[in-house]
């Protein structure tokens, strides 16, 4: 081998080489994250990856889902052509079309749909993505239509709207001057690798970690000074007997609570009534520990808080457990306090980046009248009153139902039929649907229901803008040409926004000039972004200033102007709903006949949704959907490592390993999810939602758990 094959073969970039090495980024996985990749490109096709160094997000490092881009975007079934359906939904049979034949049907559709029901009739839905949304949610919005919807339905809205209802404004932790961290469920080592580094900073730091989760995940081992082994749905009880013994104790923040609380006086009635030992009993925590915990939240200053964006939020009391748990930080004064949870104005799609960029208002600035009728709105009336999207876990419901108004049409980008519980209720929704379009990369089961079939980029061949932690921005450009004829999501919405007649000047002039209007108060410039090999620091002036007390000083964004325990917003929407955070219990308990904890969805490393299922190297770190069950509990029902196990309770059942592991507690099962051969939304009842939120009861059913045995019984 000569010098240059060497090199070569070595991955070396240069001229003489011809391997260049071209700035993107991951985005398998949640935007908090979206690391900085080296891409090696050679005659067009990534060779290799590798983390940016010097990225403010990952610094050279990649987990391994992001290790997994290449073979992603590789993959042997990416689409890359538009595709018409000729079989039946959900056959597969499709025919090639071109992408001006594609557009031209898909505008006869919508606009023959607007004309004979409505423009609502027309549903807008976007999946994982996001960096998209703001045009998409605007261009249904100029549709006439009031219904855009996304898989926030079902992720992180919850946490934030506990926040709204309470303060007016999401809030962060300030882990860097904080002494006190308490994590509410970070399983960050399985999802934001980069959260547990600055845990593992904060630590050497000197700082405490409280955590409280059922599983011994990484965190619980490498972090946690007291771990807390809540079983799962009663968090709110704990947070709330947490709350009355610093009551209780004197540990409380008098002055700050007379001064800018709401409700203090019933919320104290209520924590104090909480009582200790039936705490213990119900949670699975020893008194002990409860004890010891809220002493050091009550003498420990400052603390901040951190619910993960989808652990108490996927259960079906998960609204009020996540205000009981954020008014630890607001009874201890640590609310708009250095080192407590800091008032937080998102930047780019939600991000906290430390200036904003005005997105939100930007996609609902054109709604309709009638925004307020929007799915899930009515059924829904607290997600309806803080969050200006569709709460899409009742869209099932009211295409098939028809009421409020039909819903006869649906463009989705990335849908994702098995996130909803009950997922063949949702397939079936679709199946009743006149018309309905998919974009995606790749030809899922909820592709094949579409009559029209559109092919997008991935991370890698499109431009993106994207905000980090700390200031940071960056404008990535395409490493590599789209894949066959596939286009970015943001040029679709261009293109078809066009077609459709829609007479807005930024959804026509596209997704740059889009970014230029929404940065232009930033001060950011998209040619300086574009030609950093990293992503630039905002300008000084454009930075939220950091003041203690300024926001709740100058009034919260709450129908009191204080941070409200007692929401005057709940209160306003009947009866029905309680204004204080009280605990009731899931909607599903362990019986007699299901006596198991059913868990659905919880990180494990080497996948992220039903993103790399497909991926051979991902998929080889667990060839087959697994159930973790604690290894006494295997033992009692006879059950090995690698044994089939059927699972199942009064929605439905699906077959999986078993994989005994004391990562899990006692009675409990865990699965991840949106495998088609092991669907686990199959487990999950259509109408088990969080009457609040209107989010799924993902992780907090009910199952029993048997060993399969030749012939396919169950023992």
């Amino acid at each position: 081998m000569n010098e240059l094959d060497a090199r070569i073969k070595a991955k070396i970039p240069g001229p003489d080489t011809g391997i260049e090495v071209k700035k993107t980024m991951c985005d398998m996985c949640t935007p908090l994250c979206h690391c900085g990749i080296d891409a090696y490109v050679k005659d067009g096709r990534v060779i290799k990856i590798e983390g940016t160094k010097g990225h403010p997000m990952n610094n050279g490092v990649l987990c391994t889902k992001g290790a997994n881009n290449r073979a992603y975007i590789y993959r042997a079934d990416r689409l890359t052509t538009p595709l018409r359906r000729v079989g039946k939904r959900g056959s597969g049979e499709f025919e090639p079309i071109g992408w001006d034949e594609a557009y031209s049907e898909i505008t006869q559709k919508l606009l023959a749909a607007r004309e004979k029901t409505g423009a609502n009739s027309v549903m807008f839905y976007s999946g994982y993505g996001k960096w998209y949304r703001f045009m998409l949610q605007r261009m249904a919005h100029e549709f006439g239509s009031v219904n855009y919807g996304a898989e926030s339905s079902t992720c992180f809205t919850a946490n934030r709207m506990a926040w709204l209802t309470m303060t007016g404004k999401f809030a962060r932790p300030d882990m860097q001057s904080a002494k006190l961290f308490l994590a509410w469920g970070s399983a960050t080592h399985y999802s934001r690798f980069n959260v547990a580094n600055g845990i593992d900073d904060f630590k050497r730091r000197g700082g405490k970690v409280i955590l409280v989760d059922p599983r011994i995940t990484p965190t619980a081992q490498r972090s946690a000074d007291l771990h807390l082994r809540v079983k799962p749905g009663t968090d709110g009880l704990l947070a709330s007997c947490i709350a009355g013994l610093i009551i209780k104790s004197g540990w409380h923040d008098r002055e700050y609570i007379d001064k800018y609380v709401h409700g203090f006086e019933k919320y104290a009635q209520y924590v104090l009534s909480v009582d200790l030992p039936e705490t213990a009993r119900v949670t699975g925590v020893p008194a002990g520990l409860i004890e010891q915990a809220a002493r050091m939240i009550g003498t420990t200053r400052p603390m901040s808080v951190e619910n993960s964006p989808g652990s108490l939020i996927h259960q079906t009391n998960g609204y009020q457990s996540s205000r009981a748990v954020f008014a630890l930080s607001v009874i201890t004064g640590n609310y708009n306090n250095i080192g407590g949870n800091q008032p937080l104005d998102f930047g780019f799609c939600e991000q906290g980046a430390g200036f904003i960029t005005d997105d939100e208002e930007f996609a609902v600035e054109n709604a309709p009248a009638d925004f307020g009728e929007r799915v899930g709105a009515r059924r829904f009336p607290i997600w309806g009153a803080l969050i200006k999207q569709a709460q899409c876990c009742d869209l099932a419901r009211q295409i098939l139902e028809g009421t409020p108004y039909p819903v006869r049409c649906l463009v989705a980008h990335g849908m994702n039929y098995r996130m909803f519980p009950d997922s063949d209720y949702m397939r079936r929704a679709i199946e009743n649907l006149d018309f309905y379009v998919d974009v995606d990369l790749f030809m899922t089961d909820s592709a094949k229901l579409a009559d029209i079939v559109l092919p997008c980029v991935s991370s890698f061949e499109r431009e993106e803008f994207k905000v980090y932690p700390g200031g940071f921005a960056a404008y990535y450009t395409p490493a590599i040409e789209p894949h066959g004829d596939s286009r970015s999501d943001a040029r679709i919405i261009q293109e078809l926004s066009s077609r459709l007649g829609l007479e807005d000047e930024y959804l026509l002039g596209g997704y740059r000039k889009c970014i230029e209007h929404l940065i232009e108060k930033v001060g950011l410039d998209v040619d300086e972004m574009i030609n950093s090999d990293l992503p630039v620091k905002a300008p000084q002036e454009a930075m939220m200033k950091l003041v203690p007390r300024g926001y709740i000083d100058s009034g919260c964004a709450t129908k009191t102007g204080k941070i409200e325990l007692y929401s005057e917003l709940i209160a306003s929407c009947g009866d029905k709903y309680e204004p204080l955070p009280k605990y009731y219990t899931p909607a599903e308990l362990p019986n007699e006949h299901y006596p198991m904890t059913l868990m659905t969805g919880v990180r494990i490393p080497n996948a992220i949704h039903s993103r790399l299922h497909n991926v051979p190297w991902a998929r080889s770190l667990r060839p087959e959907p697994a159930a973790d069950i604690n290894p006494e509990d295997a033992a009692a029902l006879g059950i090995e490592r690698g044994d089939d196990i059927r699972i199942r309770n009064e929605h439905g059942e699906i077959t999986v390993k078993a994989n005994p592991t004391a990562m899990a507690g006692r009675g409990q099962v865990y699965i991840f999810h949106a495998y088609p051969e092991a669907d686990a939304a199959k487990l999950l009842g259509r109408n088990v939602l969080d009457e609040y939120s209107g989010f799924p009861g993902y992780l907090s059913g009910r199952c029993t758990v048997e060993k399969i045995v030749e012939g396919g019984a169950a023992k």
